[in-house]
């Protein structure tokens, strides 16, 4: 018993002992890291001071510790960045949707910047802004270079002053320049609209007001067409969307499922990990739906398009998203400024992560080029063809009544408008022959 004992002790002395062995040289390089992070603080103050005492004029110092601290940031992805004070007021303002601007959504790509969106009805959109654009310079100046935010500042200014940027463009040979005049944005995050008999949620943002406004849009465009019982469908288009919010994009999902997981962020730690699931009640009740998407489709948008494609409750039609799936936490600061934190990567239901891949659509319908007005074909020079109606001496349609005949000549004048409509927008046309086709099929 006693030798037992004691080779039990000597068990646990001998593991005691290679536990020290390998603990020893860990714990010493933790004391190295710990040191060299304190040398490389000392090494910052010691150039902060020698700016301050020898640059060849007076600096700011606190403009200089800001630009530190947001090359620190900047340093590690596109979007984690400084906020002056200045700049995290604005940015409160613009989620609340009414700011000052071009009306761009931007990134950092390769050194240029990349426009993610232009947002319906602003000075950019109006001035030919588009998805995929580069803005090689701003006035003159090259912005090669600069990072986003000092390039979002170059174009920031008085409300009715002008701008020009030189954009570089895919598919042509040569950079151009588009002329802005800045504008108040004032954003409505919705727009609805009822086309024959299925209605068109435009949303161009997640702030504030875009779960509310959908909400009413949807609601006043069931009631157009007497209850939405009559709707063959709903379209959310989402293109040139840049995101937003993302409890937003999660009210907007919710909307249109009953259960199942919605979206799940996953953070450096097991613990920052969570998962949002919806609530039962279906705004649409069970009616088909299109969601529209393209490259302009970004973060918010694509958890909308990820969470209803991966539930089977949409269709998505267009072209690939623009694939930011990470997320971002604003925090404040004591300087009353913020900073804006990468702080986790958001999947779909089936645990896509859609960071720089985005969402693939389930139908992939590009968005034709317009024709030139000189090129475009005129309703004359479209051939007509002759039908038995056309004929002298045919015969009447007995089998039908007057009301049949007249719900045969509404349809076919919905179909025509719908056509009219291919010419305009061909993707929206596409979406809403589509959910007419998919009505058809459940009556």
């Amino acid at each position: 018993m006693k030798k037992h004992m004691m080779a039990g002790v000597a068990g646990i002395l001998a593991g005691t002992l290679i536990t020290t062995q390998f603990a020893g040289p860990l714990i010493a390089q933790e004391a190295e890291k710990t040191t060299n992070v304190y040398e490389q603080l000392d090494l910052f103050g010691d150039v902060f001071e020698r700016i301050r005492a020898q640059y060849v004029e007076p600096v700011d110092e606190e403009a200089l510790i800001e630009s530190a601290i947001d090359g620190m940031l900047s340093s590690l992805d596109p979007h984690s960045s400084y906020l002056s004070p200045k700049d995290a007021a604005a940015m409160q303002v613009q989620t609340s949707g009414s700011f000052g601007g071009l009306g761009i959504e931007v990134t950092q790509e390769e050194g240029f910047v990349k426009v993610v969106a232009p947002m319906d009805g602003t000075p950019a959109d109006i001035a030919g802004v588009e998805a995929g654009d580069f803005i090689t310079h701003v006035d003159g100046d090259s912005v090669l270079g600069m990072n986003l935010d000092e390039t979002v500042d170059l174009m920031r200014g008085p409300v009715g002053s002008e701008i020009i940027i030189t954009v570089v463009r895919e598919g042509l040979d040569e950079p151009f320049d588009i002329s802005i005049v800045r504008d108040t944005i004032k954003l409505t995050a919705v727009r609805s609209r009822v086309e024959g008999n299925s209605v068109v949620l435009r949303v161009t943002t997640f702030n504030d007001q875009t779960y509310p406004n959908l909400e009413d849009g949807l609601k006043e465009s069931a009631k157009e067409l007497d209850g939405i019982d009559n709707i063959d469908g709903v379209v959310i288009d989402l293109r040139n969307n840049p995101g937003g919010l993302l409890d937003q994009a999660i009210m907007v999902s919710n909307a249109f499922l009953n259960e199942g997981e919605i979206v799940s962020t996953r953070g450096r730690f097991a613990d920052d990990s969570q998962r949002v699931s919806a609530e039962v009640g279906d705004l649409a009740q069970g009616k088909p739906i299109v969601v529209l998407i393209n490259g302009g489709s970004a973060s918010a948008s694509e958890i909308v398009a990820g969470a209803l494609q991966d539930h089977h409750r949409a269709i998505v039609v267009g072209t690939k998203s623009f694939g930011k799936g990470s997320v971002q936490t604003v925090m404040q600061l004591r300087s009353r400024g913020a900073m804006r934190l990468t702080t986790a990567r958001y999947y779909t239901p089936s645990g896509r992560s859609i960071q720089a891949l985005g969402i693939s659509p389930d139908i992939v319908v590009e968005q034709p080029p317009r024709a030139p007005e000189s090129e475009a074909p005129t309703e004359e020079a479209a051939p007509r063809f002759r039908s038995e109606s056309d004929l002298r001496g045919a015969l009447d349609n007995d089998s039908l009544t007057e009301d049949e005949i007249q719900k045969i000549e509404e349809e076919r004048a919905i179909a025509d408008e719908a056509a009219k409509l291919r010419d305009e927008d061909f993707q929206l046309a596409y979406a809403l022959d589509l959910l007419r086709g998919l009505s058809k099929i459940s009556d």
